[in-house]
Formats: structure tokens, sequence, C-alpha cells
């Protein structure tokens, strides 16, 4: 391959290794084309691209884009797996693939931001919930106190509002409390 063919194909890596937060490397020895292509229909949906890279140019690419642990996964024939939104939906549209079509499809690694993940922590993020449930649990329990309090604080004057309405009918008047 020509060396300013090589110089492009580097350029365009680094660009995406440098733009999506979440690359997760997969070895994909074994899946025919209609699975890859299968593969491939199902992280467009997640908003995630699936890349088939030469390690080399992946490695040097890794390297001019700050993420250096990238390259410890580049062994073998490799895909990279590329997000820029929600992580656990990449990790679990990869390992549920891996699972439902015993394909020879395996996580090698990846990388989070700049931080190295391995395959079994990339598995334990396929089990979180997406990131729009986890902040509405985080939201529910940041409002709990608060709700909590409003009701201590209430509750006297809903209990003198409720005396007050029985004493206007208990003297035959109207409530209007």
């Amino acid at each position: 391959m020509p060396t300013e063919k090589k110089a492009e194909i580097i350029e365009q890596l680094t660009e995406l290794l440098s733009r999506n937060k979440f690359i997760i490397a997969t070895e994909y020895r074994g899946l025919s084309v209609s699975e890859m292509s299968r593969l491939r229909r199902q992280l467009r949906e997640v908003n995630s691209e699936f890349h088939v890279v030469k390690n080399t140019l992946a490695k040097f690419a890794a390297e001019k884009a700050g993420k250096p642990g990238l390259s410890q996964y580049l062994q073998g024939p490799i895909a990279l797996a590329f997000c820029q939104g929600d992580a656990t939906q990449l990790s679990k549209t990869l390992t549920n693939y891996a699972r439902a079509s015993k394909t020879a499809l395996s996580i090698k690694g990846g990388i989070l931001e700049v931080r190295v993940l391995s395959p079994q922590e990339i598995f334990i993020l396929a089990t979180l919930p997406p990131i729009d449930v986890m902040r509405a649990r985080l939201l529910g329990v940041l409002q709990g106190p608060i709700y909590s309090l409003h009701n201590v604080l209430s509750a006297n004057l809903r209990a003198l509002s409720a005396l007050l309405n029985a004493r206007i009918q208990q003297m035959g008047g109207m409530a209007n409390v």
C-alpha cells in the first residue's frame, strides 16, 4: 500500500479515535460477510460504527489520538466499534450479538475516554441500565429528601386545616378553610 494511502488511513483513524469517547476492540475471525453486515446494521441503530482496521495503522492512530492503551488489544484480526453517545448501548449490542449468534466474535477490550477496559469490565458495563434510566434514578434519589421535608412541614398545616373544618362543621357553619 502506498505511503500516502497509509497516511490518509491513519488520519481517518486518528479522527475517529479522538472524536469517539468509547471504543471496543473485537476479534471478528470466523464472521461471514452477511453476519458482519447484520452486526453493522445493529450497531448503526445505537449510533455506533464498526470498522475493520490494520493493526499497525491503528497503533499509530491510537498514539496520535492520545489513546495508547488501545495498542495492547491490536493483535490478530481486529475490528473497532466506535461510539460517541451511550457506552452501555454499544457494549450491550456487542455482547448480545456475540451471545445470541454463537459466532467467533469476541471482545478483547476497550477504551472509555482514556481508561483501558478489560473484557469483563465491558460485560459489566453491558449490564448497566441506559443513561436516561440512571439519570431518572439519580433524580429520584435527589428529590426524595425534598418531598419528605415538604410533607413533614406541611403536615401541621393540613392537621390545623382539618381541625378548623371539623369545628366549623360542629358549630353548624359552612367549612371554607
